[in-house]
């Protein structure tokens, strides 16, 4: 039996991933850009036993049931397929953060699982190869395997549809500021939203506006310019929450702590402090600033009532193997 582990950051995105062009391969509609983060992790550790009847699926510490069981399957399936085995695996994962309350845990789960995987199978994936497979079990998770900031190709085959790193993590000391204000799995995936999103009458006008925003973040990225970059992002993240309230049925990922957190952003920002607020598809909100106004940040948000936990992130490195296993 060989056994590897692997460690994962999650990544928030500034420009979003809502909606696919093809469900089954994860082929999103639009190019997304993202930074990943380096405090909030995944760390799963795969082997392949020929003693096993069954793969054996550990989150946290509990066996996993369900959705959450199946989706850890096919992937492993997938990696079978690539190695061309049929031994069945032990997987255990484990997060540093919430599961499945919209910090793009199955971005870490998966980017973790795909490097975790195919080194136990005896594989040897290039980082596009790896982005490719990851993209395949969550589409964010793609995302997840280049280290920093990083940019996803939309593409039009699976071939097409991987991630790249645009600059290294130490490019620019930014900090990603996560006001938690819900622990509690959200009751809409995101696996459902994007289904939903093309329901949405203003999908459409998205996607049409997205090229020009996407240039504006790789341009803000370059020059390390906050609050271009910032307006950007809090741009694109009001826009998918809006899809996901007009798709039909409507989605409401937002909470009144969710609003409280915003509503504060604004006021900061009117008196000087250079904080942006975005989201992914849940309650929880990352407030983007320098490193320099980090304290001052966590400071202010932890006097709001509805704030449960707070989470610094600087820009994280690429999904990499590690000696230390979960079993």
């Amino acid at each position: 039996m060989v056994q590897a582990t692997a460690i994962a950051c999650s990544n928030i995105a500034f420009i979003k991933y809502w909606g696919n062009r093809d469900a089954t391969l994860r082929l999103p509609l639009n190019n997304s850009i993202s930074m990943n983060l380096d405090s909030a992790t995944t760390t799963t550790t795969v082997a392949f036993d020929p003693a096993l009847d069954d793969d054996v699926v550990v989150i946290g510490d509990q066996v996993a049931q369900g959705r959450h069981r199946a989706r850890v399957v096919a992937h492993l399936e997938r990696v079978r397929a690539l190695a061309r085995i049929a031994t069945r695996a032990r997987v255990h994962s484990r997060n540093n953060f919430p599961m499945g309350a919209g910090i793009a845990s199955s971005a870490s789960a998966f980017a973790a699982l795909s490097l975790a995987a195919t080194r136990a199978a005896g594989l040897e994936l290039s980082e596009r190869e790896l982005s490719m497979l990851a993209r395949q079990g969550s589409g964010s998770a793609c995302r997840s395997i280049p280290g920093g900031f990083v940019e996803w190709y939309a593409g039009s085959t699976s071939a097409e549809s991987y991630a790249v790193q645009l600059a290294p993590p130490s490019f620019w000391d930014l900090r990603d500021v996560i006001a938690v204000v819900s622990t509690t799995e959200k009751s809409v995936g995101s696996t459902d939203g994007h289904a939903a999103a093309l329901s949405s009458h203003f999908f459409a006008e998205r996607l049409a506006a997205l090229p020009a925003r996407l240039a504006r973040v790789r341009h803000a990225l370059a020059a390390r310019d906050l609050p271009a970059l910032g307006i950007a992002s809090e741009e694109d993240a009001i826009e998918l929450h809006l899809i996901a309230m007009t798709s039909r049925p409507p989605i409401f990922y937002w909470s009144p702590g969710t609003v409280r957190v915003i509503q504060a952003v604004q006021c900061w920002r009117a008196e000087g402090l250079a904080v942006y607020f975005t989201l992914d598809a849940g309650p929880n909100v990352h407030l983007l600033c320098h490193a320099r106004d980090a304290d001052t940040v966590v400071a202010r948000v932890r006097e709001i009532p509805e704030v449960l936990q707070v989470i610094v992130n600087a820009p994280g490195g690429a999904a990499r193997l590690v000696d230390e296993h979960l079993f």
